[in-house]
């Protein structure tokens, strides 16, 4: 894209400028429609789950419900608790919109589609999505409420105690694939299972991580059975009980932006990214961003499917889940991975 702005008459510096501004919105924006899409898919699939109707008067079958929603917010005031800290009160929600886009950054959409195709993306990403807590604490601290300081610190101790399972997930597919970069990683599961599979979950080992990886990524992105920080039953919003108007829609485009970059990952690592389900030559004709879109969707569809139908976890249970079942498990499948690679010689396909 560089080149075309140079042929447009622009020198190097201009033309890198405006074409990196046009790549962040070409992720951007689509990031901020499809949020609005999703919420009102996962509001059908809940419906749909409990034998109820959902969203069908806004426009057609309802498809414009989450815009009238965004209008609503935009209308309404911004209310500051006078106890607040103002300042870092309204940065928290602009923290955690700016580092749920941020991480879009590195995520691959085809061979060529990628914003940044940098050799540590997976790494990028792990870091990103440690920041995204700050928001949250900010937000409980900020708010001077005794539910809004509990949901952060709630969200403190589950964002860690997921997120280095995680990592071990993570250092399992490095392992395998032999490089951090995604483009690469997703290359690397190019007939995999049996020679004509593309995707790592037909691997025997590498299947029970994908697991893990997808409850974590529940407990990562605050949904349920892990929705512990804004539990309406104990909390009555967490986090977000003192806010309104924009702040508040902030948050939640930051969440379910999370949660769409939770799908692409799943689909990235373990479901071959944007290369077909086989290894087929007809089946490339279909392109690459179809691919991984309708994977990402379907791992949607699971994380409705999974609030709609699963009941909160205690908080006692929600710590022991992550610290003693996923961090042994992860554990162990990094020294089992580690084993089986070399005692076969397979040091990783980019390797």
């Amino acid at each position: 894209m560089t080149e075309f702005f140079q042929s447009l008459g622009m020198t190097y510096e201009w033309a890198w400028f405006v074409a990196t501004f046009a790549g962040i919105l070409l992720i951007a924006l689509p990031v901020m429609l499809a949020v609005a899409m999703v919420i009102y898919v996962d509001r059908k699939v809940w419906a749909a789950i409990n034998l109820r109707r959902g969203p069908n008067v806004v426009g057609p079958f309802g498809l414009l419900q989450s815009f009238a929603d965004a209008l609503k917010v935009m209308l309404q005031e911004t209310i500051i608790p006078s106890a607040a800290n103002k300042g870092i009160f309204i940065i928290a929600p602009i923290v955690t919109f700016t580092v749920a886009l941020a991480a879009w950054a590195v995520i691959p959409f085809s061979e060529t589609a990628v914003l940044a195709n940098i050799n540590v993306g997976l790494l990028y990403i792990l870091a990103i999505s440690s920041l995204s807590v700050y928001g949250v604490v900010m937000a409980g601290w900020a708010s001077n409420s005794k539910y809004p300081f509990f949901s952060a610190m709630r969200a403190a101790a589950q964002m860690i105690s997921y997120e280095v399972s995680i990592g071990f997930i993570l250092v399992c597919v490095v392992l395998w694939a032999g490089t951090f970069n995604l483009n690469d990683i997703v290359m690397a599961q190019k007939g995999h299972g049996f020679g004509i599979i593309n995707g790592y979950f037909f691997n025997i080992l590498l299947f029970p991580m994908w697991v893990v990886f997808f409850i974590s990524s529940l407990a990562e992105t605050q949904r349920v059975p892990f929705d512990l920080t804004e539990a309406e039953s104990e909390l009555v919003a967490g986090y977000q009980t003192e806010y309104s108007s924009m702040a508040f829609a902030m948050f939640w485009l930051g969440e379910y932006a999370n949660i769409l970059l939770m799908c692409m990952l799943n689909a990235l690592l373990f479901f071959g990214g944007w290369l077909p389900p086989i290894d087929w030559a007809p089946l490339y004709y279909v392109p690459g961003i179809v691919w991984l879109l309708l994977k990402a969707f379907f791992f949607f569809f699971m994380f409705s499917w999974v609030m709609a139908t699963v009941p909160r976890y205690r908080y006692d249970q929600l710590m022991r889940l992550g610290w003693k079942v996923f961090l042994p498990m992860s554990l162990i499948f990094v020294v089992v991975i580690s084993g089986y690679l070399m005692a076969t010689g397979h040091y990783g396909a980019a390797a």
